[in-house]
């Protein structure tokens, strides 16, 4: 292993790379809609999805985005006076609109004092050539980061859960938008049902391929109201739910497998306790962290310590 801790590349260093200072994210609610919701790409949206499980209490999608920045900015400010802020457009998807209406919403937010850049959460099948253009132009003055929700590299699985794209589109989205030098990141679920530690293990490779610069692991979480609860109460036995133990000894596995290079933001989600059905492990993601560290050290292993180029 190498001399310096180094487990894997965190986010939080990423940042402090660029800004020089800490910087917190702070989402909004920009009022979009779904192409999977709204019928032109299918109806009721991933199986899995219940936004509410995405926004903090200051995040309302019938305030302006510069009020929600401002609340989100005043949350944090007294705690750490000197940080600065990434607008985070986080709920549903954040390109499904006009460009005309996309451009004001992201410059409402950048011209919010703090503020040092935008964060655009999406889907892969809506990400237009004059998006990307704009973006670039954007990018060249403020940081940007594109990320898109990938889920799953198994098209198979995309389709179960009601995705309504498949792999190619996202590696088509990723590969555009890192040829405009924007940094692009990538959402995936671990746990997803029909996908075994095998399936895992190659989607680390797969991803590794990518120009992705960050990445973001969740688990497989069952919440209230969705289309995918209704299927585990009704065939249990098709779903594998992670204890803590497995989940920190698989994301371990996963991530000795990544490209080295690849910026790790998250390795779990917490949804609100009274949305979550399963599971539920009783501790914030900032303890699941310190698992994943602590199982790194007492297995002498890092990120990309598996990992293969030739793959």
């Amino acid at each position: 292993m190498p001399a310096q801790r180094f487990y894997y590349n965190e986010f939080g260093t990423y940042l402090r790379r660029i800004f020089g200072c800490k910087v917190q994210k702070i989402t909004l609610d920009g009022g979009f809609t779904c192409p999977n919701r709204d019928g032109t790409k299918g109806w009721g949206g991933c199986t899995y999805c219940n936004n509410q499980t995405f926004n903090p209490a200051y995040c309302h999608r019938h305030r302006p985005v510069h009020e929600q920045m401002q609340e989100g900015i005043a949350f944090f400010s007294h705690k750490y006076p000197e940080m600065r802020y990434l607008a985070y457009f986080q709920a549903y998807t954040n390109t499904y609109a006009s460009l005309g209406h996309l451009k004001q919403l992201y410059e409402e937010a950048l011209q919010v004092d703090g503020c040092v850049g935008v964060v655009i959460g999406t889907r892969p099948d809506c990400m237009p050539d004059e998006l990307l253009d704009y973006l670039q132009q954007l990018s060249k003055q403020t940081f940007v980061l594109v990320e898109y929700g990938i889920e799953s590299v198994n098209d198979a699985t995309l389709r179960r859960i009601n995705r309504g794209h498949d792999y190619a589109m996202a590696v088509d989205a990723v590969e555009r938008t890192s040829a405009r030098d924007i940094p692009v990141g990538a959402h995936i679920i671990l746990g997803l049902p029909g996908e075994d530690k095998a399936e895992l293990m190659h989607q680390a490779v797969e991803l590794s391929r990518l120009p992705l610069t960050t990445l973001k692991l969740h688990q497989l979480q069952l919440i209230r109201g969705t289309r995918m609860a209704s299927e585990y109460a009704g065939s249990p036995g098709e779903f594998h739910l992670f204890s803590l133990n497995e989940y920190v000894e698989t994301v371990v596995d996963y991530v000795e497998r990544l490209r080295p290079s690849l910026v790790l933001e998250r390795f779990a989600s917490q949804s609100p306790k009274e949305l979550l059905i399963a599971p539920d492990w009783g501790l914030k993601n900032h303890e699941l962290v310190e698992k994943v560290k602590r199982r790194m050290r007492e297995r002498d292993t890092w990120q990309g310590k598996l990992f293969n180029s030739s793959f």
